[in-house]
Order: C-alpha cells, then structure tokens, then sequence
C-alpha cells in the first residue's frame, strides 16, 4: 500500500488546492494531508490565515480523495515523515529546486520516500484572492 503526504495552508479554498489533493490521491492508495495550523503559518508568512485552523480541517476533512487530515505544526517534513511512515510526498512544482526541498528530498529519499512534484495551478492562489478581497489589485476573475 503507498502512503501519500501532502499539506498546505489551505486558506481560502481554491481549484489550485483542489488539483494538488486529487492529484495526490491519483498517485497513492491513502492519502494523508497536514493541514498548517495559524501558529506555523504565522512564523513563516508574518501573518495569521483568514479561515481559521479548525474551519480549513474541516473543509479539507470534506474532500472525497482525503483519508485523514493532520495538523502541520513544523514545517520539518522528515518529522512528519517519522510520525507518519507515508512512501511519497506530492508538493507544487513551485518548490522543485528549492534549497529546501533539495534537503528534504536528500533526507527522505535515503528512507525511501519518493517527492513527486505536481504543476502549480497557474493564476490562482490564496495570497491573490486576499489581495483582492482586502481591493488590491491584480489577478483576474
């Protein structure tokens, strides 16, 4: 059985979201998804998410492709990957060639876990909707 893993934000539910968790599930028989709680969103955005924790599990706990939702409290995807025992992580090709995920594909791939990059969902994403929603500018609707 293969064991998927793949988390997010999911603030302010998009089709980019959507597409990353199908697709996810398309490559795996369980799909496991770390739901980033406020706390860990803050220290790396500088600011809290517009949906709170609880109502984002929520709507991702909906979605008929998700088997279990989790809470992501580090960004540290070996810990999870401890916790977790998952055989492949799926992540936005937005991250490939990150130095960052350049180390967590070293770390996991030497537990034999596979990193599988989806193509990002072009012209969609949370910060461009709470732009708009907040009257920025930008994006298209």
């Amino acid at each position: 059985m293969t064991i998927g893993y793949t988390t997010g934000v999911f603030d302010l539910f998009h089709v980019g979201h959507l597409n990353l968790i199908r697709r996810a599930r398309e490559n795996c028989d369980r799909l496991i998804v770390g739901v980033s709680t406020d706390e860990v969103v803050e220290t790396y955005k500088g600011h809290r998410p517009i949906i709170p924790y609880a109502e984002r599990v929520e709507i991702v706990k909906a979605i008929r492709w998700v088997d279990e939702v989790v809470p992501q409290t580090t960004m540290d995807k070996f810990a999870a990957w401890e916790k977790l025992r998952f055989n492949r992580l799926f992540h936005g090709n937005d991250w490939k060639g990150s130095a960052m995920y350049n180390e967590v594909e070293a770390k996991l791939a030497a537990v034999g876990v596979e990193v599988v990059y989806f193509p990002y969902t072009q012209g969609t994403s949370s910060t461009l909707l709470a732009d708009r929603l907040r009257g920025g500018g930008g994006g298209h609707g």
